[in-house]
């Protein structure tokens, strides 16, 4: 969890980051397996797309929009999609 905790702000009782690409395509790429893994965890963010930049926030809505080890686990498992976009 050490990785999430450098990367990922906590602010106003929710976990942002923001992710930068080289196109618009690789960004919705990017946004398209974020999806997917979200379904996998059933914990959805909030996505907001601005051309190449990506803007995650993530809380856990069962317990009151506080942010909760799911948050956590789901940005660590993010943060790895990234890595590999990165490459």
């Amino acid at each position: 969890m050490e990785l999430t905790q450098h990367l990922w702000k906590e602010q106003e009782w929710a976990l942002l980051r923001s992710f930068t690409f080289s196109t618009f395509m690789k960004a919705i790429d990017f946004v398209n397996e974020v999806a997917a893994l979200s379904e996998q965890q059933h914990h959805h963010p909030n996505i907001h797309i601005d051309y190449t930049c990506v803007r995650l926030s993530l809380s856990t809505h069962d317990d009151g929009n506080i942010v909760t080890a799911k948050d956590h686990q789901l940005a660590t498992a993010i943060d790895l999609l990234y890595q590999k976009h990165c490459l």
